[in-house]
């Protein structure tokens, strides 16, 4: 069993897509940022169906080169064939979307990153760790990136591994065309005809649309093109057709091109096409290294194709293996999928694990987002709550020692500087947007009354809003709570922010083990699917188990469920942890006041140096993380 199923080979850029959607690219005001570049793209959307995949590249010794490398780990890319490269920038594209058939794009690739890529980079090791090697076309435009693609093939060839090429024709990017007509998908040129017909013959698979073949061929009579490929290669031909869906071509190819082998194809609604043969690539590679006859390769081509058209971006666009399921499952609800909610909560929460990196199994946070219960402290000021969150970020930051699993609430209105410092640390980030102690709920200021506020975000940081709710509101105090949540879990999608919802019902009235469960279920019903649950110590297995039933039952997706602190004592709360810790849904605790409000309180009165403060908080988070560890063990022991 080799450790790898796919390796890509070519281009990888950053891909800044204009927001304003119908407009020119010359009018764009804002841009999402994502990765780019055909191989790039095929190697996520392998991913993301569950193959082990792995990308040759280049990237600059910068801030975009290492975005490129932390988003493809996120992804689940291997990057051990990703070199750094010290004295070029990483390649850049700027896109829009005009209308279903007009979209502008430029390339900013003079000298770049990837097209240095070379023979020296090229390692046999490496390519035997796979089962296929996928090419792009691009990559044979330049003689010391054809050399390095040759040196791989021919590893490949040694290594008994598949080989496939993507045609992917961009005349620009061949020279036969200008920088404005980055869009141009075809431009007649025997070089490059030429140049692609001497290396047909390396490839178990050649995929490409109808230009494409066109281009490889040397003719536009698609037929004729494709039997000029065959004569030079014993490749499976994939043609992409566009709205036709696509076809295979085994041997002979037939005077009709309808009666090449097809699968099923899905009418879809098209926003954006950019992207979308990556993503058909995708699905295709995952039905041929599973063994599917083409017809199910096809099939899953077609539908990963779809979801790309109907969304905004390239690898975002793509599905999760589970997504997919779904989709061919269900079929087809309504054509414009981006706005279909069953598949989109799937497609976001099948994908988000790789927002943070490791998907960890236990989370210790070190809750400081309090801001009353500081305010209310003899000797705060603002800049006084400001420095020492800091110096709570500092014992976070000790007790983490660089480990996976560790996290903090703060706030940006007295922790600005803490929170903003977090940023990169490896922690959890969670930042709360209520404002505190508001009953029925209102949030901070500085959201905007629209919610615009998020836009200014840091993505790593986690939407938390608590809600001082109960079974036994009234109607009016449940419609303005459900309304507030519900607007600002929709604003925190549109952000692609993560979402955690926290619930204290027993500052309003009295609790059973029904109460979080009844709760919980309102908010699904109003469509709300929190990526984190934020929930009161339960004291009673029947409790928990009511309370996990009803969020499964909702969203078998979820992250899961962190407890609260409440200010209790150690002791307390380890008697919690004790129950919680046999349901894997309870995923860690967020303790704030049990770890810092002695502290805090004798800071404020200068009563202790930070070194100290520092310490003593730095003892107290780390206790509580070895409590949880050790009833989370004891738990697996016990189950086990």
């Amino acid at each position: 069993m080799k450790p790898l199923d796919v390796i890509t080979i070519g281009r990888s850029s950053v891909d800044l897509y204009g927001l304003q959607v119908g407009g020119r690219l010359e009018d764009m005001g804002s841009f999402n940022k994502y990765i780019g570049g055909s191989p790039t793209n095929i190697a996520c959307g392998a991913a993301r169906l569950g193959l082990k995949s792995g990308l040759i590249t280049r990237v600059g010794d910068e801030h975009m080169g290492r975005f490129i490398r932390e988003q493809l780990l996120r992804e689940g890319v291997d990057v051990g064939g990703v070199v750094t490269d010290p004295e070029r920038l990483t390649a850049l594209v700027l896109l829009g979307i005009r209308d279903e058939d007009t979209f502008p794009l430029i390339f900013y690739r003079e000298n770049c990153a990837d097209m240095a890529l070379c023979e020296a980079d090229i390692q046999p090791d490496y390519i035997a760790s796979a089962r296929a090697v996928v090419v792009t076309g691009t990559h044979l435009s330049n003689p010391r990136t054809e050399a390095a693609v040759l040196k791989a093939l021919s590893f490949a060839r040694d290594s008994g591994a598949k080989t496939a090429l993507d045609i992917d024709y961009r005349p620009n990017l061949w020279g036969v065309a200008g920088h404005g007509d980055g869009e141009s998908r075809f431009v007649a040129s025997r070089e490059v005809t030429e140049k692609l017909r001497s290396t047909l013959h390396y490839f178990d698979l050649i995929v490409g649309t109808e230009d494409e073949f066109h281009i490889a061929g040397g003719t536009t009579d698609t037929v004729a093109a494709l039997r000029a490929v065959r004569a030079v290669s014993s490749a499976t031909l994939v043609l992409k057709r566009g709205a036709k869906g696509a076809v295979a071509f085994e041997g002979d190819i037939p005077d009709n091109l309808d009666d090449g082998i097809s699968g099923e194809g899905f009418p879809i609604d098209v926003f954006n096409v950019l992207g979308a043969g990556d993503g058909f690539f995708s699905g295709l590679l995952k039905g041929w290294l599973d063994g599917e006859n083409w017809s199910t390769s096809l099939k899953y081509a077609n539908a990963c194709g779809a979801f790309a058209v109907s969304r905004h971006g390239c690898t975002p666009a793509y599905p999760s293996l589970a997504e997919l399921e779904f989709f061919l499952e269900r079929g087809v609800k309504r054509p414009d999928l981006r706005n279909d909610t069953a598949v989109e909560q799937i497609h976001w929460a099948t994908n988000r694990h790789r927002n943070h990196g490791e998907d960890w199994q236990d989370y210790r946070i070190f809750a400081f987002d309090h801001r009353i219960q500081l305010e209310q402290m003899p000797g705060y000021t603002l800049e006084r709550g400001g420095a020492f969150k800091e110096l709570c970020l500092k014992a976070a930051v000790q007790v983490q020692a660089g480990r996976p699993g560790y996290g903090i609430l703060c706030d940006n209105r007295i922790g600005k500087k803490a929170l903003h410092a977090a940023s990169g640390s490896g922690l959890w980030i969670g930042r709360p947007c209520e404002w505190p102690g508001s009953r029925p709920l209102t949030l901070e200021p500085e959201l905007g009354s629209d919610y615009g506020g998020l836009s200014e975000w840091a993505r790593g940081n986690v939407v938390k809003v608590l809600c001082f709710c109960h079974p036994d509101d009234d109607a009016q105090m449940r419609a303005e709570h459900e309304a507030t949540v519900k607007r600002l879990f929709e604003a925190s999608r549109r952000n692609n922010l993560e979402f955690l919802l926290e619930i204290i019902p027993s500052k309003v009235g009295p609790v059973n083990e029904e109460t979080t469960a009844i709760l919980i279920q309102q908010f699904y019903d109003i469509g709300v699917f929190p990526d984190w649950w934020k929930l009161e110590p339960m004291t009673t297995s029947t409790a928990w188990s009511n309370t996990i039933a009803a969020i499964e039952t909702n969203d078998r997706y979820t992250r899961g469920i962190v407890v609260l602190g409440l200010d209790a004592p150690e002791a307390e709360l380890a008697a919690s942890f004790d129950v919680a810790a046999s349901f894997d849904l309870v995923r860690g605790f967020a303790v704030g006041r049990t770890i810092f409000g002695d502290v805090a309180r004798a800071w404020m009165k200068d009563e202790i140096e930070d070194a100290a403060a520092i310490d003593e908080m730095a003892k107290r988070y780390g206790r509580l993380a070895s409590i949880w560890d050790k009833a989370r063990a004891a738990a697996r022991e016990k189950a086990a």
